[in-house]
């Protein structure tokens, strides 16, 4: 996706080899229109998978699940990091490192609202080491629910994580695949294969 390559490439700040920040425009401060259109990329590439809910992790995912989700007309679930006392019965929940937070974050989904008869499509703002991308995948797996794709706004390549989703056997697909950071640089890749 142009758009959102040249604005990671103008806007996204390298901290470290594995920290991209793009609180700028994507997780803290979001450019709406740029979200719109990474929606209706996402609606395009996983219409015909027939979802029928968009499940994503708080917070970071929220964003481009939802412009997704209004592109789709689909609810979206996300997944939260702590229970509220709203939420009863016994929630599906699950575990996942995070690069951001440090340490392990528990991913909770209330069993109301993912079941067995949802065919679901996650979609999250990264695909590194694909933990938790993992973790969303169990919580589908635990509520009955099927599957159907996933989308992550980007990738990064050097981390693993597309591979450590290859038995799932279903399509994943990232808008914008960085290949290396060089220093400050951010190198993306041309070629990205685009499914498994």
């Amino acid at each position: 996706m142009k758009v959102l390559v040249e604005r990671i490439a103008r806007d996204g700040k390298v901290l470290n080899q594995a920290i991209l920040k793009v609180d700028g425009f994507m997780n803290h401060q979001i450019d709406p229109l740029l979200m719109k259109q990474i929606g209706e990329e996402f609606a395009q590439h996983f219409s015909a998978v027939k979802a029928t809910k968009i499940l994503t992790a708080e917070t970071s995912g929220i964003a481009p699940a939802l412009s997704t989700g209004m592109a789709m007309n689909l609810p979206i679930v996300f997944a939260r990091k702590h229970q509220p006392i709203t939420m009863g019965g016994e929630p599906l929940r699950q575990s996942a490192p995070s690069h951001t937070h440090g340490g392990e974050v528990e991913l909770i989904v209330s069993n109301e609202y993912l079941g067995q008869d949802d065919k679901v499509l996650i979609i999250d703002d990264f695909l590194s080491t694909a933990k938790t991308l993992k973790a969303l995948v169990a919580l589908v797996e635990a509520s009955g629910a099927t599957l159907v794709g996933i989308g992550a706004v980007i990738e990064k390549s050097f981390e693993g994580g597309r591979a450590a989703l290859g038995n799932l056997k279903v399509p994943v697909h990232s808008l914008a695949v960085i290949e290396r950071f060089d220093g400050e640089r951010i190198i993306f890749k041309e070629d990205k294969v685009e499914a498994l």
